[in-house]
Parts: structure tokens; sequence; C-alpha cells
């Protein structure tokens, strides 16, 4: 499979290493392009692999968009000419995505991948839309799990819901905490609140411009602020209400697992 990775960031360079890889059961060969050719060059300079140019006419059995989520849409009406079998995208967001792809690629192969983690602590989760199968997908997606991933299928609704909880949430309840706590000796930390400092170190290590994105694409962050402020306005019997509810929502989610 030749496979273009449009957009040479991390996530586009995890793309890269997971369909290369020597467990990958597909014969995968890579280019990289970047609106920044220096980045695309650096990305391609440790792999065995090769760039081509943003606006050039080169085609390609599959193209991997791996671009910000609001860049997609665009993206995949300017790449999916240069794809033979399939389009895929890597960016998060799955609604929008997938409706570009549907739009501008109607006969091509189409999936949407979102893996749950930051390329440093592979193996994890990916979750998978697959809108049109085929070989070239079946193959990434095969590449996906040779890697040790567990890639589970959802839905687009399904996993855009999920991401006002698992990202938007928790992110604006992690940051949140971080930006109102002081400092406090090391021997002052309770299990909870170590283990609060530990995320929050994690969520920070980041790029603000991939966590400004999320935001704007994921509700949930309201709902935290509301829940917050639920908390600190209530008197004993609120609190213990709010408390009861939380015990019972932890429990939910362990009869899901």
């Amino acid at each position: 499979m030749d496979l273009l990775v449009v957009g040479a960031g991390e996530i586009g360079r995890w793309v890269a290493d997971t369909v290369s890889a020597d467990a990958a059961p597909v014969d995968a060969s890579v280019a990289f392009t970047d609106r920044d050719p220096s980045v695309a060059a650096d990305a391609a300079a440790g792999r065995d692999a090769r760039t081509v140019d943003v606006d050039g006419d080169t085609v390609h059995d599959a193209v991997c968009l791996a671009v910000p989520m609001s860049a997609v849409p665009a993206a995949v009406e300017a790449y999916a000419p240069r794809a033979e079998e399939a389009i895929v995208d890597v960016s998060g967001e799955m609604t929008d995505a997938l409706a570009a792809m549907r739009e501008h690629a109607p006969g091509l192969e189409r999936a949407s991948y979102h893996p749950l983690f930051a390329p440093p602590r592979v193996p994890g989760n990916v979750a998978v839309v697959i809108d049109e199968g085929g070989p070239a997908v079946e193959g990434l997606t095969a590449s996906i799990e040779a890697g040790g991933n567990d890639a589970f299928e959802t839905t687009a609704d399904e996993h855009d819901e999920a991401m006002e909880t698992v990202q938007a949430g928790a992110h604006a309840a992690v940051l949140a905490w971080r930006l109102a706590a002081e400092p406090v000796r090391e021997e002052f930390h309770t299990p909870v609140s170590a283990a609060l400092d530990e995320v929050a170190d994690t969520v920070t290590e980041g790029s603000p411009a991939v966590y400004a994105e999320i935001q704007r694409a994921f509700d949930g962050a309201e709902d935290v602020a509301d829940a917050a402020a639920a908390i600190a306005d209530a008197d004993d019997e609120a609190f213990a209400a709010l408390y009861e509810r939380a015990r019972g929502d932890r429990e939910g989610r362990d009869r899901l697992e």
C-alpha cells in the first residue's frame, strides 16, 4: 500500500510507524506532506519515507489525514482526488470528517480513526468508524491492531458524544484544578491530590493548540463548570445529594465495564 500521510506531526508519524512496522500485515510505503515542508522532511528523514508537495498531483492508494479537527473538511476536499482506494482521518472528530468524506470521496473506502492516547503512550485504544469498508481500510485497521492497540468500532455520534466527557470535560476539570490550586509541599499531598497533580502534568505537557481545538469541537466544559458551582454553593443536604449522585454515576460506569 502506498499511503500519503497529510500532516507530519506526532499523530501523522505514529500512523507512518504503525503501518510500516515489521509486525504490520500490509506492505506499506509512506509519503509525508505538510504545510511546513521542513516538518515533512524531518518526519521522512528518520523513516523509510519520502515527501511530496502539498499542492502536488501525486496519487496514492490511500490518504490519511492527520491534521487539526477544524481543518479536516477542507483537507478531505483537497486530498480526495489524490486517493485511489481509501481516505481516512485520525483527527479526533468524526461526524464532520465522515460527512466530508461522503461528499468528496463517494467512491472510496472511508474510515475515521481516533487514537485515544498521545503517541508517547502507545499502544492504547483506537476508536474506529468504518463508513465504507474494503481491503485498504481492513489493512490499516489490521496494522493498528498488530501494533498492540485495541481498535474498537463505534459510531460517529457515540464517539463525539463520548469526547464531551473524556476529553472536553476531563481536560477542563483537570486544568481548572491546576489553575485554582496553590503550591503545597509534597508532604501535604493526599492520594487524590497527588493523582490529580500527576494527571495535570500529563495534560499540560502537550500543545495548547490541540487542547483548544478539543474545547472548540466538543461541549463538556460548561457542564463541569456548572457542577463545580453547584458543589461550591451546596449546603449539607444538597452536597449529600450531589455526592450520592456521583457515587451512582460511578456505579453505573462500573456496570458498563
